[in-house]
């Protein structure tokens, strides 16, 4: 408790030096002249009338609020504009030396004279917005991002970085919770990195990176929560997209159509892409017998050729009713498909300590892979808005099934040998359902004061039918292994319930604080293993300040959990390298959670903006990939020699500190965009095979410059580092790749051509992956082929008719670009 106690007195006294140095404070409203309805995000300038330039400017917020400080005396006018209204000005606002706080009369804009039957919408949020609770990246703006897939987007988003694996990390966290339009979905779970490189960029609105989420949110993820919100329209008539794009490494199509008239809408998609076929290389050399009599060699070289492809198509449809009420339903179908095939060469050998060689013996094994994973999710929503400001009930089911299969087959030859002296085949299905029922509340006390809560109720089926074959040399045909063949049932429920609250403290302090309790009970049908049921307490709070001047300050603190999941406790031996075998640990913990972060940011005038942070994530029962060698490995009725194996275990206690950078400098057609993290993380290993503590630095970062030619052309270089790290036994590699964009806009930017290029210097990233223990050492290299380049278009159709009313209720949710 004491990080928190410091960090909160930390966060106190600089919100209280920050708010001491505050000056002259200008507040006021914008309104509609007709309705008398606060228009938010309507622009507010304050010029100077003795030069009459700009000095300071905002947004409103909530109701047509806005707020100006650091004003100094003078002479001055306010002028505010909207979308679809004309531009109105205040009287002559003079302020006099120790003026403290100065509140305007209401600014009434007067619409358009005009109604308007077609409307083109013009403004545009800015690519990222910094939130209280999290960053948002508007992919939908960044109009070099179209070409690619959701892991390409993600490597832009602020605080996120991604490996060559597509492993994703959030402020240096891979266990991240993924929801897409806020909502749990079956096609993560077998392969989150096939879901994500399925998924095409171009029907991505945004992504949201919640770091510290609060008690509305499921407590699953110590790293925090990625949303990934999908495109849709809620304004009136026909409107569509078509994208296609082709390269040398990636190939995707997507269609996207909506429809809205009056109270009803509907939206539907279907999109489909493929990785083609790609060749990693693959070298490793182990050595085993440390500090004893006999030391064992292995070198493998040989290579991997891998294919991936998937396809998706929804529909989705919202209703209105009377009396705020609306129901909305969703439908969608995946299946994501993976295959691989792979070929090394070979060399054990056997040496004594003194160096006599006992045995030299070269081999040749082939393997290959398949995964597919067809999925079918669904989900049904009422929402009731009791006509008061943000006082709503909501009521979700989601539901999903899927069956994921896995088929995978190895065997080994000697040179010259036609026959196989060792092999095997897997055959593993399965059966994956989801369950999610919520009911939540939001009540209004007061302007100052709101409450919410909620009930949840989670249920996760999974069944696997593992079978195995081991080649028999004798009759030359795959026998039937029954010690390595078993079904296996999981079945997950958690009861979940929240309240949190909303206030403002002293006129002048956001607080947000919560309470989520969550009770798991879990059923695993292996081996006679018991899982005891646990209940979690999960804590969060948010203290915020949002200074006139846009700055904004805030202390966040929120306790999460990782469960482990199907993959991680399935007890399935991959065998395809019977040298290096990986399983699941059935008897694994839960990974608590607590994380802090102080930060401070601000927007300038001129659309510059940064945000500064520290932070601080403990975690207990750190779940961590964890090697062991064993001379002898017994399976069944089957004995490997030589074999490390590798699974997941609770290894102790992970502090992982962090400084975060992000900013941008738009100036006139040029724009910078940074995102620097910069992790230290200590770990105390409480296991046996690896080193008691760890200190490891890693760095990571991204750059992002584009400049706007005329004639609507866009070119981009983006480029993206990810450091290495030492882990508790061994190091983990790092990564840079580089992309170059060029797309080039026309017929009204209803259409556009892409051209993008990828690593175009390097054919292959190198990733050199070491493991160290007392009596074993590893080293790995991968060749991942990187380069690529690809060609994107892109077709928008439709005409959006809005009518009066329509026009005003969706401007009114079209903030201004910064």
């Amino acid at each position: 408790m004491g990080v928190i106690y410091r960090l909160l007195f930390m966060g106190g006294v600089f919100l209280c030096v920050l708010k001491g140095s505050a000056q002259t404070v200008i507040s006021g409203k914008v309104k509609d002249s007709e309705t008398k309805k606060g228009l938010d995000y309507a622009t507010v300038s304050l010029y100077n009338i003795t030069n009459e330039k700009p000095v300071d400017g905002t947004v409103t917020k909530t109701s047509g609020q806005y707020t100006l400080a650091m004003v100094h005396p003078g002479i001055y006018v306010l002028k505010a504009a909207f979308l679809g209204y004309r531009q109105s000005h205040s009287d002559t606002v003079h302020i006099a030396a120790g003026a403290t706080k100065i509140k305007l009369p209401d600014l009434l804009l007067v619409r358009e004279a005009k109604d308007l039957d077609a409307v083109t919408v013009v403004a545009r949020l800015p690519i990222v917005e910094n939130k209280i609770d999290k960053i948002v990246y508007n992919a939908a703006n960044d109009v070099t991002a179209q070409g690619g897939v959701v892991l390409d987007v993600l490597k832009k988003v602020p605080q996120v970085s991604v490996d060559a694996d597509g492993n994703v990390e959030l402020q240096g966290n891979s266990n991240i919770r993924f929801l897409i339009n806020g909502k749990p979905s079956s096609i993560f779970g077998s392969s989150l990195t096939d879901a994500l490189s399925s998924i095409p960029s171009s029907e991505i609105k945004s992504i949201e990176a919640v770091t510290s989420p609060g008690a509305k949110y499921d407590a699953q993820g110590t790293g925090g929560i990625i949303n990934i919100i999908l495109k849709d329209t809620k304004m009136k008539g026909i409107s569509g997209s078509v994208n296609l794009s082709g390269g040398t490494r990636l190939e995707n199509g997507a269609f996207n159509i909506n429809y809205r008239h009056n109270r009803f809408g509907l939206n539907a998609f279907v999109n489909g892409n493929a990785q083609l076929n790609s060749r990693s290389l693959n070298q490793q050399q182990r050595q085993s017998g440390i500090g004893s009599d006999t030391l064992n060699y292995l070198n493998q070289d040989g290579y991997t050729d891998m294919i991936r492809r998937g396809v998706q198509a929804g529909l989705g449809a919202d209703l209105s009713f009377a009396h705020g009420q609306s129901l909305s339903a969703t439908i969608q179908y995946s299946d994501f498909y993976n295959n691989r095939k792979g070929l090394a060469q070979q060399e054990t050998k056997e040496v004594l300590a003194n160096g006599q060689q006992l045995s030299d013996v070269n081999s040749v094994r082939s393997s290959s892979s398949r995964l597919n994973n067809p999925a079918l999710d669904w989900s049904l929503g009422y929402k009731k808005d009791f006509g008061e400001k943000d006082r709503v009930l909501e009521f979700l089911y989601t539901g999903s099934v899927s069956s994921p299969r896995m088929e995978s087959n190895q065997s080994q030859t000697y040179p010259g040998n036609a026959v196989p002296f060792n092999g095997n085949t897997v055959y593993n299905p399965g059966k994956d359902q989801q369950h999610y029922l919520s009911l939540d509340y939001t009540h209004p006390v007061s302007d100052a004061f709101k409450l919410e809560a909620g009930v949840k109720g989670s249920f996760q089926k999974i069944g696997s039918n593992n079978e195995q074959y081991i080649f028999d040399p004798g009759t030359q045909t795959y026998l039937f292994a029954p010690g390595l063949s078993y079904n296996l049932t999981y079945d997950q429920s958690v009861y979940a319930g929240y309240v949190s609250a909303t206030m403002k403290a002293w006129n002048w302090l956001n607080v947000k604080a919560g309470l989520r309790t969550e009770y798991t009970h879990i059923l695993l049908d292996y081996n006679n293993t018991h899982v005891p049921s646990y209940t979690t307490w999960v804590p969060s709070l948010i203290l915020s300040h949002e200074f006139d001047n846009r700055q904004l300050v805030k202390v966040m603190y929120s306790r999460r959990l990782e469960r482990p999941d199907y993959e991680e406790l399935n007890p399935f031996l991959n065998i395809s390298d019977p040298y290096n075998i990986t399983t699941g640990n059935p008897y694994l913990k839960p990974e608590i959670g607590n994380n802090f972060e102080l930060g401070y940011g601000r927007t300038f005038v001129n659309g510059v903006n940064f945000y500064v942070a520290l932070s601080e994530r403990i975690n207990s029962n750190d779940i961590k990939p964890f090697t062991t060698f064993y001379p002898e490995y017994q399976v069944g009725d089957s004995s490997y020699a030589n074999v490390s194996v590798s699974t997941r275990r609770n290894i102790g206690h992970e502090y992982n500190s962090g400084l975060i950078i992000t900013g941008g400098v738009p100036l006139n057609n040029f724009g910078l965009r940074a995102n620097i993290m910069l992790l230290h993380r200590h770990i105390v290993n409480q296991l046996p095979g690896a080193a008691a503590v760890t200190n490891a630095f890693s760095p990571r970062f991204n750059l992002n410059l584009n400049y706007n030619f005329p004639a609507a052309v866009v070119a981009e270089l983006f480029g993206n580092y990810r450091g290495g790290f030492t882990n508790i036994q061994g190091k983990v590699p790092s990564l840079f790749t580089y992309t170059f964009a060029l797309r080039k806009q026309f017929w009204n930017k209803k259409a556009s051509v892409g051209l993008t290029a990828t690593n175009f210097f390097d054919k292959y990233v190198n990733q050199v992956t070491t493991i160290n223990t007392i009596a074993y050492t590893s080293y790995s290299l991968r060749s991942l082929p990187f380069r690529s380049f690809g060609v994107t278009v892109n077709y928008k159709f439709g005409k959006l008719e809005l009518n009066k009313k329509e026009q005003q209720d969706t401007d009114q949710n079209l903030p201004a670009e910064n």
